[in-house]
């Protein structure tokens, strides 16, 4: 059966366009429903459907992209994420998305995994158990810092804290120079009904520089600078997966005991330090 526009092409029945794209009839019907695929042509007393041949690449592309979705979904994946991978552009735009979202899931995976340990430790009735930390002590010399302080409740600690250490770190290098890990100080409890205040801070090179920058930049944010007296601290490291609320407790219940246990008295607010690259770590 042929159609003239401008050259004959040949037009197939459903059931031959079936047949060379190796999908079903009930597929194709699906397609034509949901506007990925529609018929070349519609028998107005019939019907029926009829295909041209140059649409078998475009029939096997739509079957592969259902078939991707369908997959996709077994992944939990939002319908709109799964949109932004099938209408990726290039090779491994797709690809990298889909690398995007899986190292989300294993990022959130690892952070529950921990808070049900965390869990099962507080519910089974017996006494914390703290081997899992290494808890040592180290001595940190005098330093100046830029600090912008904020009252945060938990669950909005973790963007307040990424956006008050990139402002810092940003200004720190430009003006006046980044010269340790940033970290957080708490002046009061952060949960999910206290909120601190918590205290941003940034190590930097030159007081003077730093108050210049601080009085021109940041005052909108109240950016201040203060010299920090040396001090020693007990800390122990965890892992990204642990830096989650309320799991990360663990963490400083585990320091405060190792404190009780050597004799040893609070001299200052706990705090938290980011000695590794956030955005690199795994989880």
């Amino acid at each position: 059966m042929t159609e003239n526009a401008g050259v004959d092409e040949e037009l197939l029945p459903i059931g031959a366009f079936a047949a060379r794209t190796r999908l079903s009839a009930k597929a194709l019907r699906l397609y034509d429903r949901t506007g990925l695929l529609v018929p070349a042509r519609v028998d107005a007393d019939t019907g029926y459907r009829f295909y041209r041949a140059g649409q078998v690449e475009r029939a096997r592309l739509v079957a592969l992209l259902a078939r991707l979705v369908a997959l996709l979904r077994q992944l939990d994946m939002p319908l709109a994420r799964i949109a932004e991978i099938v209408d990726a552009d290039g090779g491994t735009a797709g690809a990298e998305r889909l690398a995007a979202y899986w190292a989300d899931v294993e990022a959130r995976h690892a952070a529950r995994r921990t808070l049900a340990d965390h869990l099962r430790g507080r519910l089974s009735g017996g006494a914390p158990r703290y081997g899992k930390f290494t808890v040592d002590l180290v001595d940190v010399p005098e330093q100046v810092i830029v600090t912008e302080s904020r009252h945060v409740l938990a669950d909005e600690l973790p963007a307040w804290i990424g956006a008050a250490l990139g402002r810092l770190e940003e200004g720190a290098r430009a003006y006046v120079g980044v010269t340790g890990a940033p970290f957080v100080v708490y002046h009061a409890e952060v949960s999910v009904e206290s909120d601190g205040p918590a205290e941003a801070c940034v190590p930097v090179a030159d007081a003077a520089a730093a108050r210049a920058w601080a009085e021109e930049g940041g005052r909108a944010r109240g950016t201040t600078v203060r010299v920090e007296p040396a001090m020693r601290l007990a800390r122990t490291r965890i892992t990204k997966a642990q830096v989650a609320h309320p799991q990360i407790l663990a963490a400083f219940e585990a320091v405060e005991e190792w404190m009780r246990e050597r004799g040893l008295t609070y001299a200052g607010p706990c705090r938290e330090v980011y000695f590794a690259d956030w955005d690199a770590a795994g989880p």
